[in-house]
């Protein structure tokens, strides 16, 4: 984290913050550890651009839960917001730390705590059809192989009729994962939603391919089995939709990191084996 990174005193000021102390420092954001003047320590998160890019509408869901499985939004300006600050550990943590199960029962605890206080809410949000609108208008460099390819055709088939038969379509975190989920005050709690609409089967997918520092186990098919089948209870979804929305994200997310030119990915064996335990 680069020791040179500053934050105003006008924009301290803006938001009623002092003392603060950079914790986080990604591509589109720095985030800084705040003392307040009406919230008490807080988290003031600080955009590098003028805009939040596609995290703007997740803050919207998240004021919508109020509270409820989702973190406190305390004020949005512009391109910086002010939140509640949670202490920690994240579910990340806890995988890595050898307690993948006990993880894998609280994110979906969190996932239903979130749904329940947000299903009703009319914020205007992008849909899934959206998101994956043009994803897989991919190019193949001329060392990938043929199963890679194969494996994309397939994705392309299956998000299509993914995409075309959604059901319980409803306001979705869009991000949530190990480690987007940290312990605070109310207990494990959700933050850096991106904010989609569509279905709710949707909302766990991600969560498969996590968290990061964790490779061995994610790689594991009997993990992928019996995440797809603990979460398809306790979340009230079809296991073997679950997993296809699973295989679905992750070819989106290596199609999103390619730019339209399929290379290499760390993640081409990852997809291999979730199409492999989907049609186990």
């Amino acid at each position: 984290m680069a020791s040179d990174i500053t934050i105003s005193h006008t924009k301290l000021a803006e938001f009623g913050a002092y003392s603060p102390k950079l914790v986080a420092s990604t591509s589109i954001a720095n985030v800084w550890k705040v003392k307040t003047v009406d919230y008490g320590l807080a988290a003031l998160k600080i955009y590098h651009q003028k805009n939040m890019r596609n995290e703007a509408p997740g803050f919207e869901v998240l004021k919508a839960a109020r509270g409820v499985g989702a973190i406190n939004i305390y004020r949005v300006c512009e391109a910086s917001v002010l939140m509640e600050w949670l202490d920690g550990p994240s579910l990340g943590d806890m995988v890595r730390s050898g307690r993948d199960e006990q993880a894998a029962m609280e994110l979906v605890k969190v996932a239903n705590k979130l749904h329940r206080a947000m299903k009703t809410t009319t914020c205007d949000l992008p849909s899934l059809e959206d998101w994956f609108d043009g994803v897989f208008e991919l190019r193949f460099s001329d060392d990938v192989n043929q199963d890679v390819k194969r494996n994309f055709n397939h994705c392309r088939r299956l998000a299509d009729k993914l995409l075309s038969s959604q059901y319980d379509i409803t306001p979705l975190h869009g991000d949530l994962h190990h480690d987007n989920i940290k312990l605070g005050a109310r207990g494990f709690t959700s933050f850096d939603a991106k904010g989609v609409r569509g279905e709710r089967t949707y909302e766990l997918a991600n969560a498969f391919r996590n968290p990061k520092g964790a490779e061995r186990l994610v790689y594991d098919p009997q993990r992928m089995e019996y995440l797809a089948t603990i979460w398809a209870r306790e979340f009230d979804v079809d296991r073997e939709r679950l997993l296809k929305w699973a295989v679905v994200k992750c070819a989106w997310s290596i199609s999103k990191r390619s730019k339209g030119l399929i290379r290499d990915d760390d993640e081409l064996v990852l997809l291999d084996r979730f199409i492999k335990a989907v049609e186990a």
